[in-house]
């Protein structure tokens, strides 16, 4: 898989979720996760078909975070995992061939570990401080993020607390996948949502990160 610029994550956003997919399939983002943790099962699946049905005839592809059946049922092009969650070379027995994975990793053990079982992708982060997850794990900073881009051998998605005030020290550090959760689901309408991608898609070119970035 090629670099791909901008990762998406719905989560909590601040407008619909119909609004925000429209928006990143309009902006042609490639990979947005769904990542709804306080949806009962029958609303997270419910989310999860609308945005696959929206995404249909689009770039965009949806990818589920930990939950294969809701991945499965809702037709959904990728899985997410985490450090506690099924490890990868399980999933892979029930999930078809060209299902596409990515493992969330926080160290460098971690992504070693995870690069063994050949995922589609890998988060790693978070990066800088960040209030998203309950339960964050420690920061790695650029220094890591480095290290990390050195020894992966597929995209790596920086991730957590990015923001504009420090998105030029992670592309300096050379990431070419860049998340940013907060930044984008904290705008109040589609219109502020548009011009904050495009400011990450502006951020990406000036650093020639050859992602993908209309």
């Amino acid at each position: 898989m090629k670099n791909f610029g901008i990762y998406a994550i719905i989560t909590k956003p601040s407008i619909l979720y119909e609004e925000v997919a429209e928006v990143f399939a309009e902006e042609e983002i490639k990979f947005v996760q769904l990542r709804e943790k306080h949806l009962s099962d029958a609303e997270l699946l419910n989310v999860a078909r609308k945005l696959k049905s929206m995404f249909h005839h689009t770039s965009t592809k949806l990818i589920v975070n930990d939950r294969v059946d809701i991945a499965l049922l809702s037709g959904a092009d990728g899985l997410h995992i985490g450090q506690e969650d099924l490890p990868i070379y399980e999933v892979r027995k029930i999930l078809p061939e060209n299902f596409m994975i990515g493992v969330s990793t926080h160290n460098l053990i971690q992504l070693n570990i995870a690069l063994q079982n050949n995922p589609s992708y890998v988060g790693f982060g978070p990066i800088f401080p960040t209030v998203t997850k309950a339960n964050p794990d420690p920061v790695v900073g650029t220094t890591w993020l480095k290290e990390a881009l050195n020894i992966a051998t597929v995209p790596v998605v920086a991730i957590g607390g990015i923001f504009p005030e420090n998105i030029d020290e992670v592309l300096l550090a050379g990431a070419k996948n860049i998340c940013m959760v907060r930044y984008f689901m904290e705008a109040k309408s589609k219109e502020e949502l548009k011009k904050r991608i495009q400011f990450v898609k502006r951020k990406l070119n000036e650093y020639d990160t050859n992602a993908v970035c209309h």
